[in-house]
């Protein structure tokens, strides 16, 4: 049985975050029945924040916090998640399938609020939840929502449901944050589009470098996607075949991707802009190492780019 009351659990980091938001250095408004959280828009934010920020995203269900730095890769802290419940974490929540888009705003939606709005294929494949009361989102953005946008969050979501929204652009502390924290939800979805079966996944980790905040959001999108790409280690722990492992393990790091060893960013620009553009095998972490507790075999699959992190984010 999955874990049920998605938004009800993040709620309960909303309302702590409102009560610790001097300590946070957030915003807190509240427009047309929503209340709305800045984590780094017009408010400083910082790395605490940014922790918080994305234990909201994943549900409450994963553990985030700041470890010591890999010096094969560059001098700065890693970003350490891990959760016993991947797919509700990951799939569920944290992933960003929702594209907020209006005439006047744009904004890329995670969060458990999808969990209830269930607007995307990958949802509609996985369990319904019990959540009536109501629906938490996070929105990479550099703006706060504008009414429009609201309004299309509020249907999405159902009108009878008190939605929550925190937002952070990616060229903040806490929005740079809150993306590394994706690097499990990479490995995540990468296997469900190779068909590998979800509820062989028991538990999952992942660390990932924390890059120097952007000087704006199209470079933080660059580095924050090469952190995972190429820097990112996430451990799996499934109970399978070993089969099963030898024959997709090659295909789930982001070295099974041809644009794979490129910055983000160049590939990003030559696509116009458009993620969709990009070939979808490379979003995934640099190694994967799934442990089967089914044989207690181990298997370790990509490679890291150091030198590349290092061009990404500017230490050359």
């Amino acid at each position: 049985m999955p874990i049920q009351h998605l938004n009800q659990r993040a709620s309960q980091l909303t309302e702590s975050a409102v009560s610790r938001k001097d300590e946070l250095r957030i915003g807190i408004s509240e427009v047309d029945h929503c209340k709305i959280l800045d984590f780094g828009v017009q408010s400083e934010g910082g790395m605490e924040a940014g922790l918080l920020l994305a234990r909201i995203c994943m549900a409450n269900l994963a553990s985030v916090t700041v470890g010591p730095a890999d010096e094969s890769i560059a001098l700065m802290p890693q970003l350490f998640v891990r959760t016993d419940h991947p797919v509700e974490a990951c799939l569920m929540s944290q992933y960003a399938g929702w594209k907020i888009a209006t005439e006047d705003y744009f904004a890329m939606g995670s969060g458990p609020m999808r969990a209830v709005a269930r607007k995307e294929e990958l949802l509609k494949e996985l369990p319904e939840i019990i959540d009536n009361t109501d629906a938490v989102g996070v929105l990479e953005s550099s703006s706060l929502p504008t009414d429009s946008a609201l309004q299309a969050l509020r249907d999405g979501v159902g009108r009878q449901r008190q939605l929550t929204l925190a937002v952070a652009p990616t060229a903040s502390q806490a929005g740079t944050v809150q993306v590394v924290a994706r690097s499990v939800e990479t490995a995540l979805h990468k296997l469900h589009e190779l068909k590998f079966p979800l509820e062989m996944i028991i538990s999952g980790s992942g660390a990932a470098p924390i890059p120097p905040v952007a000087k704006d959001d199209l470079q933080g999108i660059g580095r924050t996607n090469d952190a995972i790409l190429y820097g990112a280690t996430v451990n799996l722990w499934v109970r399978c075949d070993d089969e099963l492992i030898d024959n997709i393990g090659p295909n789930v790091p982001s070295s099974s991707s041809d644009s794979h060893g490129q910055t983000f960013l160049s590939l990003f620009k030559a696509a116009n802009h458009d993620f969709y553009a990009l070939d979808p095998a490379l979003f995934s972490p640099a190694v994967v190492v799934f442990h089967n507790l089914k044989t207690g075999r181990s298997f370790q699959f990509g490679h890291k780019l150091p030198g590349l992190l290092r061009e990404s984010f500017g230490l050359l």
